[in-house]
């Protein structure tokens, strides 16, 4: 009886083939949302995640965690405070220190942050699980007067190799102050990273040094150095923003901060980046939500659609149950019919839905990778999105609950007389 209503199930369904593949293609697309969304969030919490990658400590002036962050790596805000270049050399001659990586944060270039750093910053920052910089043209600054961009400046601000670049002094997009009297060249433009680091401006420590050397309090100087002359000074920062801490052995992270934040000669303070990151994220974690659960409406309304499909089809069905009930079909039987024919055409989407998203996947992923910064990984569904699947069919079944009740009286009822 089993195999005989597995082939009714069958031949009704394909009798009504033109509906039943709108409906499967309308839960195919659901699908799709559904777990697109979720591979999708689960790519971009890692990307957030590790916009700083294989950094043991960030360690800035003393202030709260989160605006040591965000200042520091995503470059928002401002700092409280700088630290004294003098308590950054002491600090990274410790002998658990391997390397570290200076920021010194404050102009910005058509509404673009200026931060100076030097050449360490190349070779030492990482992102997404320990992935370096990477150049699309050119090279690091090795002069005063150089410039390294990140992707979205150059592609927003069509600049190319050779270009020239006037910084503007603090954060204004028009400011009025601009140091024109001191042009880099842009030398660099790094690949998409999908971090904060595509809408910066990098240029040397000694740089920023060389256009405020002729700067008081906030103003220019009238006795102006030019910028001939101020290459041949020494330029060496009295203060920066932060740095990035690089430790010889992990094993000495807590010891090396609890260093830091006690340390005397000015009041500083060193942070986990994974740790502020995963609270930071916590904070955005509404947000994800909402998306997760607008996919899940859009998926509920394709089962819904299955069963007003399913619902639709009854009155031409109903010689097709007084037959079956002529024949001896008990009532789980008739039940059983709806049940197959749901759970073959949600079963269908969910395999339609799987195979386009990975298509897609596969034909969007360098684009996404190039444009966004995400690099979505071709891998079998994981646990998670196998349970969806699995729940959607569960639903589709019990949907399917439904209107085979229905028709079950409705054939108790006809009995072989049908009535349109």
């Amino acid at each position: 009886m089993r195999s005989t209503l597995l082939k009714i199930s069958f031949l009704s369904a394909w009798n009504r083939r033109v509906s039943l593949l709108l409906a499967t293609f309308s839960i195919a697309i659901s699908i799709v949302l559904l777990l697109g969304v979720d591979s999708i969030r689960k790519e971009t919490k890692n990307t957030f995640l590790n916009t700083v990658s294989k950094t043991d400590l960030i360690v800035g002036a003393r202030g709260g965690p989160m605006n040591l962050l965000l200042y520091s790596i995503f470059h928002i805000g401002d700092a409280t405070n700088n630290v004294s270049y003098s308590a950054y050399r002491e600090i990274t001659a410790m002998d658990a220190v391997a390397w570290a990586v200076p920021i010194s944060l404050g102009d910005s270039h058509r509404g673009f942050r200026v931060m100076g750093t030097n050449d360490d910053y190349f070779r030492h920052y990482r992102y997404a699980d320990g992935r370096p910089l990477e150049f699309t043209r050119g090279a690091p600054f090795a002069d005063v007067y150089d410039a390294v961009v990140g992707f979205d400046v150059a592609r927003t601000l069509n600049y190319t190799l050779g270009d020239e670049i006037i910084l503007t002094h603090g954060l204004t997009a028009l400011g009025h102050a601009q140091h024109d009297d001191k042009p880099f060249r842009l030398v660099g433009i790094l690949k998409k990273t999908g971090t904060p680091v595509d809408r910066a401006v990098l240029v040397s420590l000694r740089g920023i040094e060389a256009i405020h050397i002729d700067w008081q309090s906030g103003t220019r100087s009238p006795l102006r150095i030019s910028a001939e002359r101020t290459r041949r000074m020494r330029l060496e920062p009295k203060s920066i923003t932060a740095f990035l801490l690089g430790l010889e052995n992990r094993i000495d992270t807590f010891r090396v901060q609890r260093k830091i934040n006690q340390y005397r000669g000015e009041p500083l303070m060193a942070i986990l980046p994974g740790v502020a990151l995963a609270r930071l994220w916590q904070t955005l974690g509404r947000f994800e939500q909402v998306l997760m659960a607008v996919s899940g409406l859009v998926l509920m309304a394709g089962l819904i659609g299955l069963l007003t499909t399913l619902l639709g089809t009854l009155n031409e069905r109903r010689r097709e149950m007084a037959v079956l009930r002529a024949v001896g079909a008990h009532a789980y039987h008739v039940i059983v019919l709806f049940m197959l024919e749901s759970v073959l055409v949600v079963a269908g989407g969910c395999l339609l839905g799987v195979a386009l998203l990975y298509g897609a996947r596969y034909l969007l992923q360098p684009v996404i990778a190039a444009h966004y910064g995400i690099h979505l990984a071709i891998a079998p569904p994981d646990g998670w999105q196998l349970l969806i699947l699995a729940a959607a069919i569960v639903l589709g079944a019990l949907l399917s609950l439904i209107p085979g009740v229905i028709a079950y009286r409705r054939a108790l009822r006809d009995g072989l007389m049908v009535r349109v």
